[in-house]
């Protein structure tokens, strides 16, 4: 192991946004379960059951949005239209419900700010100070935005975000294609990467891509299932790997 706590073969690091990068997995959540929330309550009335912190782990956390939508309803055994991409918030289809979920997001962002994770962004500057190569892939359409805003864009070599991934028609987590692309970008084999999620489906993505190593960020208490879902090892924050305190 370096002393940036990774198998010595280990030559790009491929690093999740939401919850790994900056502290923004919270607002999503949050998002989430008000859009779902609203959603259910008009659809059965006052005695809905509630969206939760399982249903956000399981069905929605690290997938595309339209995704995630998809997953979520199909766990209620609810079908909808997909509707199109350019469908308005208001609109009661699969895109419709995303659409309306990415509205409440922006709202709370610009509300509330992007905060970074400093661990993180002390880890990475010790990963390209040893020089490893760099990406980061996330399933956000904002993802860009959202780096600039907290100064960070300049980390990394490849992105891999939402806006990307619907330009090459790239499947999203928990399928690898994301992180594979990513890998192939920067000129790097999967098993010489290593993959920072803190996403269940981030796991399994890393699994499924056969990468060198994965880390799971624990941010939230779910420990067991990120290693259930395929961690090599799990911290509660990067500095604990080494190179970034």
């Amino acid at each position: 192991m370096t002393d940036l706590g990774l198998p010595d073969d280990i030559l790009a690091c491929l690093f999740d946004l939401d919850g790994v990068v900056t502290r923004t997995a919270v607002v999503h959540a949050a998002a989430w379960k008000e859009m779902f929330d609203a959603f259910l309550r008009e659809r059965d009335g006052e005695d809905f059951r509630p969206f939760d912190d399982t249903d956000y782990d399981a069905y929605v956390d690290g997938r595309p949005r339209a995704d995630g939508v998809r997953t979520f309803l199909a766990s209620r055994g609810i079908e909808l239209p997909e509707g199109t991409p350019d469908d308005p918030p208001g609109a009661v289809t699969v895109h419709g419900l995303g659409n309306r979920k990415n509205a409440l997001l922006l709202e709370k962002i610009r509300t509330d700010g992007v905060e970074a994770y400093d661990g993180t962004l002390r880890y990475l500057e010790a990963v390209r100070a040893r020089g490893l190569r760099t990406a980061i892939v996330s399933s956000s359409a904002n993802c860009r935005d959202v780096l600039r805003s907290i100064g960070a864009e300049h980390l990394f070599d490849v992105r891999i975000d939402g806006v990307v991934a619907a330009e090459r028609g790239l499947p999203g987590k928990p399928r690898p294609d994301t992180f594979l692309a990513a890998a192939r970008d920067l000129g790097v084999e999967p098993s010489r990467a290593a993959v920072f999620e803190d996403a269940q489906a981030g796991m399994d993505a890393g699994r499924a891509g056969n990468f060198g190593y994965v880390v799971g960020v624990d941010r939230v208490g779910q420990s067991d299932a990120l290693y259930a879902h395929g961690a090599d090892r799990v911290v509660t924050d990067l500095a604990e790997l080494g190179g970034g305190k």
